[in-house]
């Protein structure tokens, strides 16, 4: 039975006993919210729903949040990222309200926050996630049954960060002469990642992450893991070129049998130096006597564009099918084929004179 009084400062008190249920008082603006809220509880136990959100009342998100960073990001292969993710949160003021008192307008304020300070579409999307996950395994797992998932409520930002960019003439050669160059801090592992990327289209988290139990040079294959949301390992086999072979051959093993002994950080700031020292003669300097050019280096180049342009360049050789194509960049679908597919209007073009030249009658004498 619910009981309604009226305390000295003007505010309603609610009070809800029922056997059999734990005790709950909650105190309201108006009686009429009091009584409101009083049905509900009494409808909720009447029918037999009614869960208990004690610890969704007491905790704040960032308490939750801290405990996730504990017990469920160490177990997940993004790890780092995730941290990262995480402290931005944190920072928020969304952290600091009560699990129970998150509603969907909290979230689209965070994702409107995040968006107004320029962050792609993308990098809120992932934090969103972040977010909604936290829900789930709250309330599945940390006995805040009757929590709302207020993320799910929430529209996502559009993503649209398709890229088409190839590599022009040339850059290649300039990109791998500027990485060659002798310079303060120079990444040694950054020339031979960049060669197996634009031999093998894998990501450079998948480069990061192999080692030499993986290479099979018998064979001419290595075996790459997977990304997989959930945690599951799966791998795909990629075949290896002459080059990409001779380029494994000439690296140093190391004790812990990583590959490659550097990190995802590293690699990005140092394909970035080489973009900008990439200028046109840079392949013709000598070590130690390089001269200044006015040339801005490679523009708009990103590492990840070598996976499009090796993509592209095995689908240009006309070599391979879509699907033994999909089977070596690791692409689940077709459709995510295409998007990294995209054929020069020039090699368009000869195709189509070759096209011509087939339906032309054959002379016969």
């Amino acid at each position: 039975m619910a009981t309604i009084i009226q305390r000295p400062n003007g505010k309603w008190q609610v009070k809800v006993r029922r056997t059999g249920f734990p005790s709950l008082s909650k105190t309201f603006n108006t009686k009429t919210d009091a009584t409101r809220w009083a049905r509900k509880i009494e409808a909720e136990m009447d029918r037999g729903s009614y869960l208990p959100s004690q610890e969704a009342e007491r905790l704040s998100l960032g308490d939750c949040l801290q405990r996730y960073l504990r017990e469920v990001t160490p177990r997940k292969k993004g790890a780092a990222q995730e941290l990262m993710k995480a402290r931005v949160i944190l920072r928020h003021p969304i952290a600091e309200l009560s699990m129970a008192r998150i509603r969907g307008s909290d979230i689209a304020r965070y994702r409107d926050d995040r968006l107004a300070e320029g962050k792609a579409a993308s990098t809120v999307i992932k934090e969103l996630a972040l977010l909604s996950h936290l829900f789930n395994i709250s309330r599945r797992e940390w006995g805040m049954e009757g929590l709302v998932n207020p993320v799910q409520l929430v529209s996502k930002p559009k993503v649209n960060n398709q890229r088409d960019r190839r590599l022009l003439p040339h850059e290649e050669e300039r990109l791998l002469a500027a990485c060659s160059l002798p310079f303060r801090n120079a990444n040694p592992w950054l020339r031979p990642m960049v060669i197996l990327a634009l031999e093998t289209a894998m990501r450079k988290g998948e480069l990061l992450d192999l080692r030499w139990q993986d290479i099979d040079f018998a064979k001419r294959q290595l075996r790459c893991r997977n990304k997989d949301p959930k945690g599951e390992v799966s791998y795909r086999f990629v075949p290896l070129s002459s080059r990409a072979i001779a380029t494994l051959r000439e690296l140093p093993r190391s004790v812990d049998g990583k590959v490659f002994q550097t990190t995802d950080n590293a690699i990005k700031l140092a394909f970035t130096r080489a973009c900008k020292r990439a200028c046109k003669h840079v392949h013709e300097h000598e070590p130690g006597k390089r001269k200044k050019c006015s040339c801005s280096g490679i523009e708009g180049l990103r590492f990840h564009d070598l996976r499009h342009e090796a993509t592209s360049r095995f689908v240009e050789s006309g070599l391979f099918t879509d699907i033994q194509v999909a089977s070596i960049t690791g692409h689940k679908t077709l459709q995510m084929l295409k998007r990294y597919s995209h054929m020069r209007p020039s090699d368009l073009a000869d195709l189509l004179d070759k096209a011509a030249m087939r339906r032309q009658p054959q002379n016969r004498d």
